[in-house]
């Protein structure tokens, strides 16, 4: 296939973006590959901060960082990406150039656990405010869950009203597959 699926092209774009010794965000740790992937992504001098609600989240992807020794490139909140602007410090503000969230329910846990449309949207909110220009968020939207159509909708409404003064915004999605495929929605800012 010549057309790169919805995961590997979430991680073209931020490899795209983020550079050694960058900081970036894993919105929804989860199981920790896109931890991984972006602690490798930023080096030894870059940071990543990730956020999960879920402590099996957090659990596994400490465990994954560490067994592939990258746990000090990487800073875990037990908390929801909603808090990130607080719990983010200050100096890294203005620095952040690449964040991914995974949206929907932890593979392989209770299903009932979901992301949000108005915790979401307001850790994008944050994201404009503190990350860098150029900076790109990639959202990955899984919406064949219970409650993921209310978010897939709520973000598209909120991405498709953003001033493009402000921020590009992408689509990214196979049209023609059944049984409610992911799709992507980058944001860059300007």
């Amino acid at each position: 296939m010549n057309i790169d699926k919805i995961l590997p092209f979430a991680k073209s774009l931020l490899i795209k973006a983020v550079k050694p010794g960058d900081v970036v965000i894993d919105a929804t740790v989860g199981n920790g590959y896109d931890t991984v992937f972006l602690a490798e992504l930023v080096g030894e001098s870059g940071q990543v901060f990730g956020f999960d609600i879920q402590n099996e989240a957090i659990v596994a992807s400490k465990a994954r960082l560490k067994q592939k020794s990258l746990s000090e490139r990487a800073t875990i909140f037990h908390s929801g990406h909603e808090y990130l602007f607080k719990l983010i410090p200050t100096n890294y503000h203005g620095k952040i150039f690449g964040a991914i969230f995974n949206l929907g329910y932890l593979p392989g846990s209770d299903k009932a656990i979901v992301t949000r449309p108005e915790t979401t949207i307001a850790a994008i909110q944050q994201l404009l405010e503190i990350m860098a220009p150029e900076g790109i968020i990639v959202l990955v939207i899984y919406h064949g869950h219970k409650g993921g159509a209310e978010e897939r909708d709520s973000l598209l409404a909120y991405c498709q009203q953003m001033d493009q003064k402000t921020a590009h915004v992408l689509q990214y999605q196979f049209i023609n597959q059944q049984n409610h495929p992911a799709f992507i929605i980058a944001i860059e800012k300007i």
